[in-house]
Formats: C-alpha cells, sequence, structure tokens
C-alpha cells in the first residue's frame, strides 16, 4: 500500500513493521513530495513541500539519530 504524508502518524505506531520498513516508506513519502512539483508550481507550494520534507527527516531522526541528522544537515546545506 502506498501510504501518504497525512498517514505518517498512523504507520509509526505499527508494530509489525521493523525500523528499516517505516525509514523506507518515509523516504519514499518525501520522494513523492517532490516528484509532484513541476515548473509550474508556485513558490509556497514549494515551500510547503520543503518544510513537510524537513518534518519528515525529524521523524526519521527519531528512529535513527545519525540519518536523521544527516538528512537535516544536507537539507540545511541547500539553504
Amino acid at each position: 500500500m502506498n501510504y501518504k504524508y497525512k498517514d505518517i502518524e498512523k504507520f509509526m505506531q505499527f508494530t509489525s513493521w521493523t525500523t528499516k520498513q517505516k525509514i523506507d516508506e518515509l523516504l519514499r513519502i518525501d520522494c513523492s513530495l517532490y516528484a509532484h512539483l513541476g515548473t509550474d508550481s508556485t513558490k509556497a507550494e514549494k515551500e510547503e513541500v520543503k518544510k513537510r520534507s524537513i518534518e519528515i527527516y525529524r521523524t526519521i531522526k527519531t528512529l535513527d539519530k545519525q540519518l536523521g541528522d544527516e538528512l537535516l544537515y544536507s537539507e540545511d546545506l541547500k539553504q
């Protein structure tokens, strides 16, 4: 099943999923957010995707501190 950004809280509660499965799904959602941006996307839409991406990275940090820190650091470098 393909989960969306709004489903993150739901699948984070799954006890049957491993940490790797949760991180993989979070990264898939992050990729999907960026993939749906286009040349016609407004600045506000781009900023919203960036904000959600950072929230996803913070969620990943709760599962894997090192990976989350690296993702957040790389996001800071883009700015």
